[in-house]
């Protein structure tokens, strides 16, 4: 799925990321995604895209986090990403509570 906008650098990352996807045995269409995905992000980082989520630009880049949230990785889901659930399930009180709570009820 490379875009017109892209560099050429970012023509190659894109291949480098799928490529890698595909060797670990993710599915082509989630390995096409995750590489646009993480050049998007890349280029939103870097000034290169024309508009940029407030996530894409204060997150830790792509290449840092390398799966530190993925899961139950190091650390799981972040604050951010149990309050949005929690948010989309209606759960009172979420605005009070902290991680482990938040994860607590998401978990029921």
């Amino acid at each position: 799925m490379p875009q017109r906008a892209w560099s050429d650098k970012r023509e190659r990352q894109y291949e480098h990321i799928k490529e890698g996807l595909l060797e670990r045995g993710t599915g082509e269409d989630k390995a096409e995604e995750i590489a646009a995905r993480t050049v998007n992000k890349e280029r939103a980082q870097h000034g290169e895209a024309r508009e940029a989520s407030p996530t894409s630009m204060h997150d830790l880049s792509p290449g840092r986090r390398g799966g530190l949230r993925s899961h139950r990785g190091s650390g799981g889901r972040t604050y951010d990403q149990l309050r949005n659930e929690a948010k989309e399930r209606g759960i009172r009180g979420r605005s009070r509570m902290n991680k482990e709570q938040l994860e607590r009820v998401l978990s029921r």
